[in-house]
């Protein structure tokens, strides 16, 4: 009686694990519980940053996520074999690297309370704060929708927006919001670096490129690796420059990569 009753029950599913935490400074919550490098993450799990804690992240298909300070981040569902993916920006700030996704009806989404943002495989960052949503696209493309009253109330000149959706392609921002700030924003060149340092886990600040144009376009546009090494040397002295600054080109999972769809 007990084996058949059993039999009528709903199968849940086998895994709903989502990845892994890499890396974190100095310390971060899961769940709100302290987190620990190499904790598993799963379905649902929720992600918090204090005012000086930033988390890394990798997902099942090798994707990977960087949550700056001050964030919250649901990962409401990762399953890399149909590669569905769906997180949530409470508020904060969050880079994101995706696999190329080639699943029938596959999807890479990040919401904001005001927009959503989809991507196909690229390397982008979002932020959520003061009521406004920013999208910047290092590489591939973006696709952002705004939701309820929301609107672009800034953008580069080169995206195209029709109706509620912008498209971002490389070097593309977009801000969604209901009024532009009383100071206005900043340039887009600064933007583009602020958001670069703000969710690096290998180092605090990248304020000493600012002071030299060659390493700073080095860093956000992946100019020759050796470019880096020599102006580091120049720039500042006990700085350490990563390749998690450097833009890299689309991830691709599947038979022709080292990058497998799935665990």
């Amino acid at each position: 009686m007990l084996a058949i009753s059993l039999c009528g029950l709903p199968a849940f599913a086998a895994d709903q694990t989502a990845g892994k935490i890499t890396a974190l400074i100095p310390a971060a919550t899961r769940n709100t519980q302290p987190a620990q490098a190499h904790d598993t993450l799963d379905w649902n799990d929720l992600l918090q940053t204090t005012s000086t804690g930033r988390l890394r992240a990798g997902l099942n298909d090798g994707s990977m996520l960087s949550l700056g300070s001050s964030s919250e981040l649901r990962v409401v569902q990762h399953d890399a074999a149909s590669q569905q993916t769906s997180l949530e920006l409470d508020y904060g700030k969050l880079r994101n690297r995706v696999v190329k996704i080639t699943q029938p009806n596959g999807k890479y989404e990040v919401k904001t309370p005001n927009a959503v943002i989809g991507v196909i495989g690229t390397d982008f960052y979002v932020a959520f704060e003061n009521g406004r949503t920013t999208v910047i696209c290092y590489v591939g493309q973006v696709s952002v929708t705004s939701i309820g009253t929301a609107k672009p109330v800034q953008k580069s000149n080169q995206a195209t927006t029709q109706g509620q959706q912008t498209i971002l392609g490389p070097r593309q921002m977009v801000v969604i919001g209901n009024e532009i700030p009383p100071g206005g924003f900043p340039t887009e060149s600064e933007m583009i670096q602020t958001s670069m340092a703000e969710t690096n886990v290998t180092i605090t600040s990248l304020g000493f490129a600012a002071a030299h144009p060659i390493l700073l376009h080095t860093l956000l546009y992946g100019v020759v690796a050796g470019a880096v090494g020599t102006t580091a040397g120049v720039a500042a002295s006990g700085t350490q420059v990563t390749q998690f600054n450097v833009i890299p080109p689309p991830v691709t999972c599947g038979a022709n990569s080292r990058v497998k769809c799935g665990r």
